[in-house]
Order: C-alpha cells, then structure tokens, then sequence
C-alpha cells in the first residue's frame, strides 16, 4: 500500500502475459505461407525480418504500405493486362484509389489453376444431403449461366441481383456475374421484401436471381408471395431466374417475365472473363440500415481479390487441400470468402494452386 497525500491506495498488480492457449510446432511455423513470404521478401525485395518475427513484418507492412501490397501483386503473380501504373493513385478515404492502371477480373483468378476434377465446394443443408461440385462443374455451370445473362444483355457495370441461400447455385450465379464484369448483390432469402427493397432499390438491378423457398429448424418457408411482391417493388428488374429450391413442383405462374433456372443455362459454353479496370465494382453489400436506410458498401475487384488472397493465405493460413467452413448467408458481409473458396497461393518457387 502507498499513501499519496491522505488517501492509501493499493500499488497496481505486476501484469504479466497470460500463457497462450496453443502455440504452433516448429514444423508447422516453417511451413506456414507468411514464414514463405518473409523469405521471398529477404530474396526478392531485401527486407530482412528476424526469422518468425511478426511484430517486425507487420510494422514493415504499416511503415511501408505501397510496397508491401506490391509485393503481395507480385508474390501472388496477379493477372492484369496492363500491369498497374502505382499502388495508389489516391490515398485519401473513402476514396482510396488502388492499383489504378490495372485491368484484370475477379472470377478469373478465382478460377485459375484449380484442377477440374479437384474439390470446389461441398454443401448440405435441411433441404438436401452432402454433396460436392469440383472446379470443373462450378466453372461448367457459371459458363452456362453467363451465355444467358449476356443474351439477355447483362454486361458491363449492370447490377444483377439475388434472394438465395448459401448454396452452390449462388456461387455459380455470382461468379458468371462477376465475368462478365457485371455488378452482383445479395439479400437472404429470410430477409423481408421491405428490407431486400430497401437495399435493391437503391442499385437498380435488371436481373434477379430466386428461389421459392426455403426450410428452417423442421419448418418450410414459401417465398413466392416475397418475390412477387418485389416484382412488383423493383421495376428495373427485366427478367427474374426462379431456383426451385424448396419445392420441385412449385407453381411460378403468378410470376411475370420469370424462367426456371434449369431453363436460364446454356449448356457447353466456356466461361470466359472480361478484364475490367481494378476499382470497377465487383459486389454491393450493405450496412445493417440501423440509422436510416441500409448503406450500399462498394467492393471492387482489385480490392475483394488482394484482400481475400491476403487473409485467406497469410491470415488464415490455407494450406492445399484445407477446407474452410464459415457459417453464413448470403446478405452478410462475410460471404464473399466463400464465394471462390481459397485464391492460389504461392511460395519463392511460384504460385502453388490446388485449393478446395
């Protein structure tokens, strides 16, 4: 106890660090993607961190921020037409101009070197057991609805919109999206019509991906009347895909201007990518609308793949043949990374691909 003038106050307690809960072998240290990295730092760019010291490697990337994120460019081996002509164009926000210059595609690279026969995506859910597509079926079923968005004449900055689930068929639909250098953007299907109006209003799509329902804890929830009314709510919108999901047999005759999904594919076209300049928006996601109404939040395709490949690699150390499991819908902000699974990652002997 110390007495400071007439008051006694207790002299604070020696702090010391808790023990960490799990620390990592040595093996496992050595092999992680950002023990790789620092080495391809030390050998292609001269900077010399102590061997496993993180602290140092972050504070380099905070002291250094342009050339850091030109390193992570190259050490990933991005695909750009035209390189880039800095890292930032503009470095104020919210208007923060990456990587201006650039012209590549997202879905492109979300594609690139993923085996046809390799693990893509496995699913379940109260409507349907396990099951699986491999790269070549997800890039075989994006190709196909991509014909039929572009004969419908979706293409550049055209905003298509969706009322699904996490389920593969919103992986395919928002990757041919996303090829064609059109603007994608989700809502749950256990959102409301008011909230999906609220955000899809505001972005004006002229298509809208459907489904007619879906089932939660034992109880099948209906939809139609839902994507009637934003039919109704919505009128950009040109042409509606209806995935009946919930019910094979559901009646989508009280729908206008709609056409089933297994109708919307034209079967045997080769997905193809339209690069696009990097800061061209790639996704709309939306603030929770809490003071007024939901904010659109615009992700680009430079920004959403350097990120994602940055912390699914570095951050998360995704090692070939890991599978990552988020619990998500589609309306939160974390869908995304699950959208392509894990981006190629890539050591000092180049891109080192197979990701599921």
């Amino acid at each position: 106890m110390q007495q400071i003038g007439k008051v006694s106050v207790n002299a604070a307690p020696e702090q010391r660090d808790p023990a960490p809960l799990w620390v990592p072998s040595e093996e496992r240290r050595a092999r992680a993607n950002l023990t790789h990295y620092a080495g391809w730092l030390a050998e292609h760019r001269g900077v010399e961190v102590i061997k496993y010291d993180y602290p140092a490697l972050w504070q380099w990337s905070v002291d250094n921020l342009e050339d850091c994120y030109a390193s992570i460019w190259d050490y990933f081996d991005i695909q750009s037409d035209t390189g880039y002509e800095r890292v930032l164009g503009r470095a104020e926000m919210p208007e923060a101009e990456w990587f201006p210059g650039a012209r590549l595609n997202y879905a492109e690279h979300i594609f690139r070197g993923k085996g046809g026969e390799s693990l893509a995506v496995q699913f379940a859910s109260e409507e349907r057991k396990l099951d699986s597509w491999t790269w070549g079926e997800l890039r075989s079923q994006a190709g196909a609805i991509a014909a039929r968005l572009r004969a419908a004449g979706v293409g550049f900055g055209d905003r298509v919109a969706a009322y699904l689930p996490n389920i593969p068929e919103a992986l395919a639909a928002g990757l041919a999206c996303m090829s064609l250098g059109a603007i994608w953007s989700a809502c749950s299907p256990d959102f409301g019509v008011r909230s999906v109006v609220d955000r899809f209003a505001q972005i004006e799509p002229t298509v809208l991906f459907a489904v007619d329902g879906y089932r939660y804890g034992g109880k099948a929830f209906s939809r139609l009347a839902e994507v009637r009314a934003l039919q109704r709510s919505l009128p950009t919108v040109g042409q509606t895909v209806m995935l009946r999901y919930l019910d094979t047999d559901a009646d989508v005759s009280g729908l206008r201007n709609t056409v089933l999904w297994e109708d919307f594919k034209e079967l045997g076209v080769v997905l193809s990518f339209e690069r696009v300049p990097g800061e061209h928006p790639l996704w709309i996601v939306y603030s929770s609308g809490t003071t007024g109404l939901p904010k659109p939040i615009v992700h680009s395709h430079v920004g959403l793949l350097i990120d994602q490949i940055k912390y699914v690699n570095f951050h998360l150390d995704a090692q070939p043949g890991d599978r990552m499991f988020w619990f998500t819908t589609t309306g939160w902000v974390w869908f995304p990374p699950n959208r392509g699974g894990f981006p190629y990652a890539a050591s000092r002997s180049g891109p080192r691909c197979s990701r599921s």
